[in-house]
This record gives structure tokens, sequence and C-alpha cells, in this order.
């Protein structure tokens, strides 16, 4: 591994630093570029653009006219975002890693960067996202190991982060698009409840799953973030449970762990990690419960691909009737696939997801379970870019439209990074977030 290429950035720290007025926004980009310059030409995270420093350059001016005061500025003033390239930006095309022409696809800026603008945010940069945040892989590389994947559809996002290039990056979800590249690249990626954050502005991918999310080098980082972008985010909501002279505080969380078909798919790397960090919690006095949740996986994983499909098909039905040879041959089969799914059999699944997510609840209420664990992803990256690697562990958390996000927990005998996937209550980010500290001042401990 090169060093050089891995160096997370606090969002905490440099969004202080910059609404203390040091640096000023001129040179904070001028220092943004030069990353960019040196680091981006070996991992690809950002989709090139000529004349990016200009254009950064001007927007910071225009910050600094708005918010002459920085002390007084919004919570970002002046903190540099890689958006990926599904979404749309003001003044940058929209590619959606895809050979169409960029007019195709334009349309008016999407919600979430209106509010990052409005908390004083720049935008770096549209990061690469896999062919139109499917499967069909884009150019990024891993920072830990170039020679390997770093996830996807959101990989040049968690790619930016993991490399020190921005402290905060955009990213969807479909079936498992943030929580794994967080996972390959050593970051934390958090994936909001379905909805919690607007999609207008996104390019579709299966409606039905698509969620916004975001890329930091740590969970506080995520939980200064995410009140900013969430809709109703309640300030109020959410222990701060912590450790005191060795004992929890009242309230710690019990820890749920779904035993079952759905575990063995994690491989050994990612089994024996788990194991370990399951017994590290409980050393330190978590309740670990074992349940039986998910008997029905591969029925779970049947209907979640008939939904996927079928939406994938119905989002690109004009774009594909007239632009079909150009895409890849990954994304033309899954559009394919979904043109022969029957709409009876969504709508069936549909029904399905919703027992399934009233099960679920009910289940985890019975047991008195506040946070599921399990990994982020089957294990580390893949050697190779031409796969992101499997989104599986994320599946059953997506399909429900459940809160998740992974933390950075470990990594192989190969310098290849971990995580623990954490998945909170439908509507409960705040507490998830608030819970998930718990976990990682234990895992960072370690």
């Amino acid at each position: 591994m090169d060093k050089s290429l891995v160096r997370p950035r606090s969002l905490v720290r440099e969004a202080a630093s910059l609404r203390a007025g040091v640096p000023t926004p001129a040179v904070h980009v001028d220092r943004l570029c030069a990353r960019i310059e040196q680091v981006d030409p070996l991992i690809h995270a950002f989709v090139p653009e000529p004349g990016r420093a200009d254009r950064l350059q001007a927007e910071a001016r225009a910050l600094v006219a708005r918010h002459p005061d920085p002390a007084q500025a919004p919570p970002l003033y002046g903190v540099a975002v890689g958006i990926k390239d599904i979404v749309h930006v003001d003044g940058l095309p929209t590619h959606g890693g895809s050979l169409l022409p960029p007019g195709v696809l334009a349309g008016p800026q999407a919600t979430v960067v209106d509010r990052l603008r409005a908390a004083g945010a720049l935008v770096a940069g549209k990061t690469v996202t896999a062919e139109f945040a499917g499967s069909a892989p884009g150019r990024t590389r891993n920072p830990h190991r170039p020679e390997h994947t770093p996830g996807g559809s959101s990989s040049g996002s968690a790619a930016a982060v993991a490399a020190g290039l921005v402290p905060l990056a955009i990213g969807t979800q479909t079936i498992g698009s943030v929580v794994r590249p967080a996972a390959y690249c050593g970051v934390v990626g958090f994936r909001p409840t379905f909805g919690r954050i607007p999609t207008a502005g996104v390019l579709p991918n299966a409606p039905s799953f698509d969620t916004v999310g975001l890329f930091t080098a740590d969970l506080a980082g995520a939980a200064l973030a995410a009140p900013l972008l969430c809709d109703d985010w309640d300030h109020a909501a959410g222990p701060d449970d912590g450790v005191n002279g060795g004992a929890w505080a009242d309230g710690a969380p019990v820890l749920g762990v779904p035993v079952g078909p759905y575990l063995d798919r994690a491989g050994p790397e990612a089994r024996q990690a788990f194991d370990r960090q399951l017994a590290l919690l409980a050393a330190r006095g978590l309740t670990v419960r074992r349940l039986d949740l998910l008997p029905d996986f591969e029925e779970l994983e049947r209907q979640a691909q008939t939904v996927n499909r079928f939406e994938m098909a119905a989002s690109h039905a004009d774009w594909f009737a007239r632009f079909g040879d150009l895409y890849r041959p990954e994304t033309a089969a899954s559009i394919r696939h979904g043109r022969t799914v029957d709409p009876a059999d969504r709508a069936a699944a549909l029904r399905a997801r919703t027992a399934f997510r009233e099960r679920l609840a009910e289940r985890r209420q019975r047991a008195g379970v506040d946070l599921l664990l399990a990994p982020s992803a089957t294990g580390p990256a893949p050697l190779g870019l031409d796969s992101t690697g499997s989104a599986v562990m994320s599946l059953p958390w997506s399909f429900a439209g459940l809160p998740a996000l992974s933390l950075p927990a470990g990594v192989t005998a190969a310098g290849l990074p971990l995580g623990l996937q954490v998945v909170g209550e439908a509507g409960a980010d705040e507490r998830l977030l608030a819970l998930a500290a718990v976990l990682e001042r234990v895992l960072d401990a370690a």
C-alpha cells in the first residue's frame, strides 16, 4: 500500500478550521486542487473536470462575499464535497458513469446538493459511479490497494474520502452501494432510512429502494452532516451512551445478530473478524443476542431482485430505447431482465416487503434489540476491477428501508479494511448514530 494514498480527513475538524478562518476558502481550494492533482490520477475517484480550480476559486469568492465573517457562516462553510455522478449539480454535467450524451441526462439540481450549498459547502466535483449506479464498474481504484475494487456503485465517493481528497462525499444505495464501498475503503458510510434524504434530482435506479447516503472519515463527521441533509432531524433524539470508569451508562444498546442463512453468506475473513468484534463488545459489557430473523433469506433475495430489475427497466425505458447500444453489457442485461418481470410479481414482492418490515420490527421489539449487527460485506475488497463485489450483506436492510451504517473495523493480514454494519430502526436515524458511537469507541480502543 502507498500510504500517501490513504489520508482520510475529519469533517468536524475541517469545518471548524474553516469557520475559524484558517485557512481561508481560497487557500483551502488551492490545497484541495493540489491534492486531487497529486492523488486522483492514481485512484480515479473524480470525474475529470477541466477548469476545476478556476470554478472552485470563483465559488469560494462568492461564498466569502455571502459570508464575510466565517464565524457567523453556516456549518459547512468552505468544506469541499464530492457528489456521485448520478446526482445533478448546477454547472456540472451528469454522465451517470455512462456514454450517453450528458444533455440527455440533465435535470434540476438535486435537493441534497441544494442543502449542502445552503450549509456553505463547495462541490469539489463529480465522483465516479458504476454505470447508472448498477454493477458495471467505473475506473476508481481502492486507495488501500489500487489493484482491488473500491466497491460500488458509489466507488468514487468512498475512495475520495479514504484518500483525503474530501472529508465528505455523497453516494446512493439501492442495495449495498454505500455500506459496501465504505467497508472496502475503510471509512464510515451512512445510509439513512429510505426517503429520509429526498432523491429529487437523482437519476433513478430502483425508486422503491434508492436512498441518498454519505461518506465520512468517522462517525462524528456523519453526525455533523446528517442533520443538514435529512428531513426533520430531531436533535434531542438518541442517548449519548458512553463508558464511565469501565462500566456502561444506563441504556447501553442491546445488540442483535441475525444468525442463519444470511450470516452464512459472509466469507471466512469477514466471519472471523465479526466474531472477534462481538466478543470484544460482549467483554465490554454489551448484551449480544443471536436471533433467527431471516430464515427465508433466499426468498427475500428473489423479491428484492424482482423489484430492482423491474424498476431499473422502467427507469431506463426511454433512454435505453434511444441509446441502448451505448449501455455496457452488465447494465443492458439487467434492463433486459427487468423487461421480462411481470408487474404482478413486482407488486407481490412489494407486499412481501411490507410484511417483512412489520415482522422484523415485531421480532426486534420482542427480543429487546436496539441495533442489529452484521459484517458490512462478505469480506475485504476483492482483487481486480471487473466487479464491485457482493451487496448481499446489505440486502435485507435495504429491502426493508432501514437505516444502516458501516464502521471501520480492522484490517486483514493483507492490509485491506473490514467494516461492521450497524442497522437501526426505521425513522430512528438519530438514535442509530448516537448508539453507534458506543460501538465506535470500543472498536477504536481495541
